[in-house]
């Protein structure tokens, strides 16, 4: 990857704002942004590669930084998200719990045996993209999206952790050992965060940073955040986790308002489109045609996803909430990958997952726009660069 290519792929990444710059059509950037990768890539003109080492790690630090900011957004110092919380994760239970059938009947329909994988498929969300769209469409208040952010995050969560055992359950042990490190070192630093902010060296960094023009909070902080992922990397857990579990961490300490600035304009103006357009390129939906079963496959397990978390609504969450938690790309990426990587998937099964994936984001997006044109969430001003979510944040 060189200059010219990077400068690409930045280009590419404006058609995530030029499709969302008309209101009426509710489009998230992020769609934009995925649609730019998969144009560019193996699915149309082939030009970017995904698996090019410079091009793969530079979106792994836009996954891990925008992990990190929708972490550090989710007010969990709000007592009305306390509130959610169990509602949330009992939820994301249920939804898990409602695709069990589904994913038995695909994995005997389709003779591919993977009923364990699909059912991880089926009850996983992803935060990376569903909290973006709720920031770009300002549903960023009101009890139901209290509740809904810890259902992504559970649900998120626990899916990449189960992902290797459904996949891979030699190295399952590995995983999970991985994963308690990172939730682990993520507490161990609130702890230290939370008395440096009692004894006041926060304030007194923040003010020397300001005063200098040191950047010092932005600099701890992308420390931190890189640590944490090469903790995760060398565990081989996802490093969403590792974004997040910290980003937790700054929302529980409180987040001040100029180290969100300047995450928002390195995360928003840079590491998180090209992130986006990577994922986009990363799919290669020519395989599709190669294996007609795949489409009627990845058709019905993008169906069954929108079904089992659309059923919440049984529960007494609004339904195109409901339908924009099953928004999903990172597990049937990763999924896709390992399961090719380890020759586990069936000729055209990795492609069926990407489509399955791409059903979600669709009506996804279509919920998202329903739901911002209803109003069922109180509309948040417009985002500039500070957190929407109400919580406390210091100067």
């Amino acid at each position: 990857m060189d200059f010219s290519t990077l400068a690409v792929v930045v280009v590419a990444g404006m058609l995530g704002p030029l499709l969302a710059l008309p209101t009426r059509w509710r489009i998230p950037v992020v769609i934009g942004e995925l649609v730019a990768g998969v144009l560019l890539g193996p699915t149309f003109a082939g030009y970017l590669h995904a698996a090019n080492p410079t091009f793969a790690f530079l979106a792994d630090m836009g996954f891990a930084l925008i992990m990190f900011v929708a972490g550090a957004h989710v007010p969990v110092r709000d007592q009305a998200l306390r509130g959610g919380l169990a509602k949330g994760a009992l939820r994301a239970v249920a939804v898990a719990a409602v695709g069990i059938v589904p994913a038995f009947a695909l994995a005997q329909g389709f003779h591919t045996g993977h009923t364990a994988l699909y059912a991880v498929l089926l009850a996983s969300s992803s935060a990376a993209l569903i909290l973006p769209i709720l920031d770009s469409l300002h549903l960023s208040g009101g009890p139901d999206v209290l509740a809904l952010l810890p259902q992504v995050a559970v649900a998120d969560t626990v899916c990449i952790v189960a992902l290797p055992l459904a996949v891979d359950p030699a190295h399952a042990a590995r995983a999970a050992l991985g994963a308690v490190a990172v939730l682990g070192s993520s507490f161990v630093l609130f702890l230290i965060l939370r008395q440096a902010e009692r004894r006041g060296w926060h304030r007194r960094v923040h003010r020397l940073s300001r005063e200098r023009k040191f950047a010092l909070e932005l600099r701890i902080s992308l420390a931190i955040v890189f640590a944490l992922a090469a903790l995760a990397t060398h565990t081989h857990v996802s490093i969403m986790l590792a974004g997040f579990s910290f980003g937790l961490v700054v929302a529980a300490i409180g987040e001040p308002r100029r180290l969100a600035r300047q995450l928002f304009a390195l995360t928003e103006g840079f590491l998180g489109p090209l992130f986006f357009v990577w994922l986009g390129a990363s799919l290669d939906l020519r395989q599709l045609g190669s294996h007609p079963s795949a489409i009627l496959l990845g058709l019905l397990l993008g169906a069954a996803t929108v079904l089992s978390h659309a059923s919440m609504r049984l529960t007494g969450q609004p339904l195109a909430y409901g339908v924009l938690a099953s928004a999903q790309l990172g597990v049937p990426v990763a999924a896709a990958t390992l399961g090719t990587q380890l020759h586990l998937l069936h000729p055209g099964e990795s492609a069926a997952l990407l489509l399955g994936a791409l059903v979600s984001i669709a009506a996804a997006t279509a919920a998202g726009a329903v739901a911002a044109r209803i109003g069922t969430a109180p509309p948040a001003p417009p985002t500039t660069g500070q957190p929407t979510t109400g919580q406390p944040t210091a100067d």
